[in-house]
């Protein structure tokens, strides 16, 4: 005798690369240049009771930067996939990341980051609120 398994809701989200959302910034956060995004979601779309907001690839040039800003109701991760930058801290301390290197600023704080390679600094990035 066969059990018949009820289907189980969906427990996971896969966005494919050619699902994301191509979104660029110019002078993100004040900074230079063009922040090139491509996003799986963004905070407009995000649920209310999800805590990942928004989630990105997000690719700076050489010499252009994310300006140093405030998160005031959320918090932001980098995870550095390649290319090398400076990231300046919560405490305006400016701290050189390079491929496989993570960066946390929490509710409250600030960041910025600076490519200062010369290639492309791709980092994936990752907005959760409480």
């Amino acid at each position: 005798m066969a059990l018949a398994l009820a289907a189980a809701p969906a427990l996971a989200e896969v966005f494919t690369k050619e699902e994301l959302i191509k979104a660029n910034k110019e002078a993100a956060g004040g900074g230079k240049g063009t922040l090139i995004g491509e996003y799986a979601f963004t905070r407009d779309k995000a649920l209310k009771d999800h805590a990942i907001k928004e989630i990105s690839w997000l690719t700076l040039q050489p010499g252009d930067s994310i300006g140093y800003h405030k998160h005031t109701t959320n918090e932001d991760t980098y995870i550095i996939v390649s290319g090398r930058g400076t990231f300046r801290d919560k405490d305006g301390k400016d701290v050189a990341v390079k491929p496989g290197d993570v960066t946390i600023v929490r509710k409250g704080e600030s960041h910025g980051l600076v490519n200062t390679g010369t290639e492309p600094l791709v980092f994936v990035d990752v907005i959760a609120e409480q």
